[in-house]
Protein backbone atom coordinates (compact mmCIF):
# COMPACT_ATOMS: atom_id res chain seq x y z
CA UNK A 1 0.00 0.00 0.00
CA UNK A 2 1.32 3.31 -0.77
CA UNK A 3 2.20 5.95 1.57
CA UNK A 4 -0.87 9.07 1.66
CA UNK A 5 1.46 12.68 2.04
CA UNK A 6 -1.01 15.34 4.12
CA UNK A 7 -0.40 18.56 3.86
CA UNK A 8 -0.72 21.24 6.88
CA UNK A 9 -0.82 24.68 5.72
CA UNK A 10 -0.87 27.81 7.92
CA UNK A 11 -0.78 31.24 7.44
CA UNK A 12 0.27 34.08 9.86
CA UNK A 13 0.43 37.70 9.59
CA UNK A 14 3.37 39.42 12.41
CA UNK A 15 3.28 43.58 12.85
CA UNK A 16 7.39 43.31 12.29
CA UNK A 17 9.47 43.68 9.23
CA UNK A 18 10.19 40.45 6.81
CA UNK A 19 13.84 40.44 7.30
CA UNK A 20 13.76 40.77 11.32
CA UNK A 21 10.68 37.80 10.89
CA UNK A 22 13.06 35.45 8.51
CA UNK A 23 15.65 36.05 11.07
CA UNK A 24 14.06 34.57 14.16
CA UNK A 25 12.50 31.63 11.81
CA UNK A 26 15.93 31.14 9.87
CA UNK A 27 17.83 30.91 13.70
CA UNK A 28 17.66 27.41 15.11
CA UNK A 29 18.71 28.51 18.76
CA UNK A 30 14.72 30.08 18.42
CA UNK A 31 13.39 26.27 17.82
CA UNK A 32 13.21 25.20 21.21
CA UNK A 33 10.79 28.20 22.45
CA UNK A 34 8.31 27.12 19.48
CA UNK A 35 7.99 23.63 20.16
CA UNK A 36 5.77 22.80 22.73
CA UNK A 37 6.83 21.54 26.07
CA UNK A 38 5.30 18.11 25.68
CA UNK A 39 7.22 16.98 23.16
CA UNK A 40 10.37 17.51 25.25
CA UNK A 41 12.23 19.02 22.51
CA UNK A 42 16.39 19.93 22.44
CA UNK A 43 19.05 21.00 19.71
CA UNK A 44 21.34 18.51 19.86
CA UNK A 45 23.83 20.08 16.84
CA UNK A 46 26.44 22.52 18.70
CA UNK A 47 24.89 26.68 18.39
CA UNK A 48 24.76 28.54 16.88
CA UNK A 49 24.25 26.73 13.79
CA UNK A 50 25.76 28.48 10.15
CA UNK A 51 22.24 28.61 7.93
CA UNK A 52 22.47 27.49 4.26
CA UNK A 53 21.33 25.22 1.95
CA UNK A 54 22.94 21.44 3.13
CA UNK A 55 23.04 22.14 6.77
CA UNK A 56 22.02 19.53 8.62
CA UNK A 57 20.22 19.55 12.46
CA UNK A 58 19.80 16.87 14.90
CA UNK A 59 17.40 17.42 17.60
CA UNK A 60 15.86 15.13 20.50
CA UNK A 61 12.40 14.74 21.73
CA UNK A 62 10.08 12.30 22.98
CA UNK A 63 6.49 11.62 21.77
CA UNK A 64 4.13 9.36 23.42
CA UNK A 65 7.03 8.43 25.80
CA UNK A 66 8.99 7.58 23.42
CA UNK A 67 12.48 9.00 22.95
CA UNK A 68 13.92 9.41 19.79
CA UNK A 69 16.37 11.57 17.50
CA UNK A 70 15.55 13.40 14.34
CA UNK A 71 17.95 14.78 11.86
CA UNK A 72 16.75 17.29 9.38
CA UNK A 73 18.55 18.79 6.50
CA UNK A 74 17.98 22.37 4.94
CA UNK A 75 17.34 21.69 1.27
CA UNK A 76 16.16 25.12 0.07
CA UNK A 77 18.13 28.44 1.42
CA UNK A 78 16.68 31.82 0.20
CA UNK A 79 17.49 34.45 2.58
CA UNK A 80 15.07 37.02 3.47
CA UNK A 81 12.16 34.38 1.43
CA UNK A 82 12.11 31.15 1.97
CA UNK A 83 13.86 27.74 3.12
CA UNK A 84 12.82 24.13 3.34
CA UNK A 85 13.74 21.96 6.11
CA UNK A 86 13.28 17.73 5.37
CA UNK A 87 13.79 15.23 7.63
CA UNK A 88 17.16 12.55 6.75
CA UNK A 89 16.13 10.42 9.99
CA UNK A 90 13.22 10.39 12.11
CA UNK A 91 9.95 9.32 12.96
CA UNK A 92 8.30 9.73 9.52
CA UNK A 93 8.32 8.57 6.31
CA UNK A 94 8.27 12.19 4.81
CA UNK A 95 8.64 15.51 6.40
CA UNK A 96 8.99 18.50 4.37
CA UNK A 97 8.78 21.80 5.72
CA UNK A 98 8.36 24.70 3.91
CA UNK A 99 8.63 28.57 5.47
CA UNK A 100 7.73 31.68 3.26
CA UNK A 101 7.74 35.15 4.30
CA UNK A 102 5.77 37.86 2.15
CA UNK A 103 6.30 41.40 3.01
CA UNK A 104 2.44 43.42 3.20
CA UNK A 105 3.51 46.69 4.00
CA UNK A 106 5.18 46.75 7.46
CA UNK A 107 3.70 43.31 8.59
CA UNK A 108 4.97 40.10 7.63
CA UNK A 109 2.79 36.92 6.12
CA UNK A 110 3.95 33.75 7.26
CA UNK A 111 3.01 31.05 5.39
CA UNK A 112 3.94 27.39 6.65
CA UNK A 113 3.53 24.01 4.37
CA UNK A 114 4.21 20.78 5.73
CA UNK A 115 4.37 17.66 3.74
CA UNK A 116 4.34 14.65 5.91
CA UNK A 117 3.54 11.03 5.84
CA UNK A 118 4.21 8.05 8.48
CA UNK A 119 5.59 4.86 7.79
CA UNK A 120 4.20 1.48 8.44
CA UNK A 121 1.55 1.69 5.20
CA UNK A 122 -1.95 0.62 7.20
CA UNK A 123 -0.63 0.83 10.36
CA UNK A 124 0.49 4.45 9.64
CA UNK A 125 -2.64 5.24 8.34
CA UNK A 126 -4.21 4.49 11.21
CA UNK A 127 -2.05 6.38 13.35
CA UNK A 128 -2.52 9.48 11.65
CA UNK A 129 -6.17 9.28 11.88
CA UNK A 130 -5.97 8.18 15.36
CA UNK A 131 -3.31 10.49 16.81
CA UNK A 132 -0.69 11.80 14.46
CA UNK A 133 -2.96 14.63 12.26
CA UNK A 134 -4.06 16.03 15.97
CA UNK A 135 -0.91 16.05 17.29
CA UNK A 136 0.66 18.10 14.20
CA UNK A 137 -1.87 20.30 14.61
CA UNK A 138 -1.19 20.82 18.42
CA UNK A 139 2.29 21.58 17.56
CA UNK A 140 1.37 24.49 14.89
CA UNK A 141 -1.07 25.32 17.15
CA UNK A 142 1.27 25.96 19.75
CA UNK A 143 3.91 27.58 17.04
CA UNK A 144 1.44 30.09 16.48
CA UNK A 145 1.06 31.33 20.13
CA UNK A 146 4.75 31.06 20.70
CA UNK A 147 5.29 33.40 17.33
CA UNK A 148 2.14 35.74 18.67
CA UNK A 149 4.31 36.17 22.45
CA UNK A 150 7.64 36.05 21.15
CA UNK A 151 7.14 38.66 17.96
CA UNK A 152 3.76 40.50 19.06
CA UNK A 153 0.25 39.78 18.50
CA UNK A 154 -0.80 38.18 15.02
CA UNK A 155 -3.60 38.93 13.11
CA UNK A 156 -6.01 36.21 11.51
CA UNK A 157 -4.52 35.96 7.67
CA UNK A 158 -7.94 38.11 5.79
CA UNK A 159 -8.74 36.46 2.34
CA UNK A 160 -6.84 39.44 0.71
CA UNK A 161 -4.02 38.66 2.07
CA UNK A 162 -3.94 34.83 1.07
CA UNK A 163 -4.05 35.58 -2.84
CA UNK A 164 -0.09 36.13 -2.29
CA UNK A 165 -0.74 32.03 -1.68
CA UNK A 166 -3.09 30.85 -3.77
CA UNK A 167 -2.17 27.36 -3.86
CA UNK A 168 -4.62 24.86 -1.93
CA UNK A 169 -3.95 21.26 -1.06
CA UNK A 170 -6.24 18.63 -1.29
CA UNK A 171 -5.97 17.18 1.74
CA UNK A 172 -5.06 19.97 3.80
CA UNK A 173 -5.29 18.89 7.52
CA UNK A 174 -6.12 22.74 9.41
Amino acid sequence: MATRTHRLERFQTIHRERDEVFEFFADAANLERLTPPFLRFRILTPLPIPMSAGTRIEYSLRLFGLPFTWRTLITRWEPGQSFVDEQESGPYALWRHTHRFESQGAKTIMHDLVEYAEPFGPLGALAHGLVVKRTVKRIFDFRREATARLLGPDTATAPAELKLFRQRPANDVR
